[in-house]
């Protein structure tokens, strides 16, 4: 059986009498006791031992007890010890109140009772081991919050990669018309859900980055109105599938902002499918307003429904982290309530501003957002997309999952554009020297070879003749650093939608 570990006290005195007292009561309460006569000494015996607790006498000969406890607490080694001040002469007030702020536990004033003095020890023990077992649960916390983080990351890249072969092939197939109504209802079917579940995907990860403040915004000019026409062409399919009328009006001529316009399609993605989502009925509606002149413009986008409403005791909650307007068990209408939590995180980092009302169950909801907008530049409309160069390219596709390559490679040749595949990063390598392609689609995720020594590889061996694009599962801005760092030209987090490839290759 092995004996429990005996606490050990440090008792730092330098009256011989007073130090062979507090020794012995130390002793007979079952405590391992040591011993020293100075300040410096008691430094150094703290450093050597660790002992669990200091009984320190304020009036030492060299270095007060003060100065003690303050380079004790000043030291990550020692600063985790509880430090018990004793005196019989610095008895005052303002002295107890001094230990007590350089960093003493507790104070007891000589003569004391040696009941008073074990118990006070015993007191600071059990607020020592306290303190160890929330440093270790914190630090347990933050391991399994990395934990999660990762498996996370890695439940994305695994769930991203059927998502970007399905969404290809719908993307295919949608270009091919067909008359049978119900086989073009399936087609609708499986876009909306697959869009959905990737957004799903993007959301999960993004609450994680948000709750830890490692979402970062890539910020250019743009125009607003530009962006929701894009949102619209996303949402507004779902809301029309689900019988929901959609409403639309937006003021003439550009709206411009300083924004991440990806992260600003997310905020109003989730708005609109907030809105057909809890919608059984009637109609849905974006409506955008410009207010203010100069420095004070903004631009405030409305989005209302006539769907279930907000309880009134739910509306204050409504952008909280996991938060629900429908709570009800059958949970009809799903949803994971982070997607409000990642809309007021978003619009707050933009400089912006989300507000939610409503009049109560059954009568609809209207969410605002407000965001500031810059000031108009003269020829602003004319800045726009670079000319669409579209035309028959060479494109070699590094992709290792076999489904995903051979529906990219169909909807690509579907553009007219000549395709080499590859299965992983070598045979991407040798291909891209023999066969000269204009622009490489690469998987990061690729065996043997990743895809950022593919593109380290090609940029030192062909040099910039040709052009790099990163398509990956796993998201995130480090991911795109990372992915620039290794010399490519573009960074797409699968899965990749059809008309989002197409703009890029029209483009790049």
């Amino acid at each position: 059986m092995v004996e429990p570990k005996l606490a050990t006290v440090l008792n730092v005195n330098d009256d011989d009498a007073n130090r062979y007292l507090v020794n012995r009561i130390l002793e007979m309460a079952g405590f391992r006791v040591l011993e020293a006569a100075t300040g410096m000494g008691a430094l150094l015996m703290a450093e050597q031992h660790r002992p669990d607790v200091i009984v320190l006498d304020v009036k030492l000969p060299d270095i007060s007890g003060y100065e003690v406890c303050e380079r004790l607490r000043a030291n990550p080694g020692t600063a985790a010890m509880a430090v018990l001040h004793t005196s019989a002469t610095f008895v005052t007030s303002d002295k107890k109140v001094r230990g007590l702020d350089g960093g003493a536990d507790a104070y007891l004033t000589q003569p004391f009772e040696a009941a008073e003095l074990i118990a006070t020890v015993k007191s600071l023990l059990r607020l020592r081991h306290a303190e160890q077992a929330a440093r270790l649960r914190a630090d347990e916390l933050v391991e399994m919050d990395r934990r999660k983080d990762e498996f996370l990351a890695m439940l994305a890249h695994e769930l991203r990669n059927p998502l970007a072969a399905i969404m290809t092939a719908i993307g295919i197939l949608e270009r091919k018309p067909t008359d049978d109504a119900k086989e073009a209802r399936m087609r609708g079917i499986i876009q909306r859900q697959t869009h959905h579940l990737a957004r799903l995907v993007d959301d999960l990860l993004d609450v994680s980055r948000i709750t830890r403040d490692r979402v970062e915004l890539r910020t250019e000019r743009l125009d607003l109105l530009a962006v929701l026409q894009q949102v619209l062409q996303v949402t507004r399919p779902m809301a029309e599938s689900r019988g929901l009328g959609v409403e639309v009006s937006l003021p003439p001529g550009p709206l411009w902002v300083d924004a991440d316009g990806t992260r600003l399609e997310q905020v109003f993605t989730n708005l609109m499918d907030n809105a057909a989502k809890y919608t059984d009925g009637g109609y849905i509606s974006l409506r955008v307003e410009r207010e203010g002149v100069d420095g004070s413009a903004r631009a405030v986008v409305r989005v209302k429904d006539t769907g279930i409403g907000i309880p009134a005791d739910v509306l204050p909650y409504i952008f909280d982290l996991f938060a629900q307007a429908d709570t009800s068990l059958e949970r009809s209408r799903g949803g994971l309530g982070i997607g409000l939590t990642l809309v007021r995180k978003l619009v707050q980092m933009h400089g912006g501003e989300v507000n939610a009302h409503s009049e109560g169950p059954g009568r609809g909801s209207e969410f605002v957002v407000t965001l500031p907008l810059m000031h108009a530049v003269a020829g602003s409309a004319g800045r726009g997309r670079s000319t669409d160069t579209r035309r028959g390219r060479r494109i070699l596709l590094v992709e290792d999952n076999s489904d995903a390559r051979q529906a990219m490679r169909d909807l690509l040749e579907l553009w007219g554009h000549q395709v080499a595949v590859a299965p992983d990063g070598l045979q991407g390598v040798a291909l891209a020297l023999t066969q000269s392609p204009e622009l490489a689609l690469v998987d990061i995720g690729l065996p043997g070879m990743d895809g950022y020594r593919v593109a380290e590889e090609l940029r030192s061996r062909v040099g910039q003749s040709i052009r790099l694009v990163a398509i990956t599962g796993y998201g995130g801005p480090e991911g795109q650093d990372r992915a620039l760092r290794a010399g490519f030209d573009r960074h797409l987090v699968k899965p990749v939608k059809p008309d989002e490839l197409d703009r890029l290759l029209s483009t790049l």
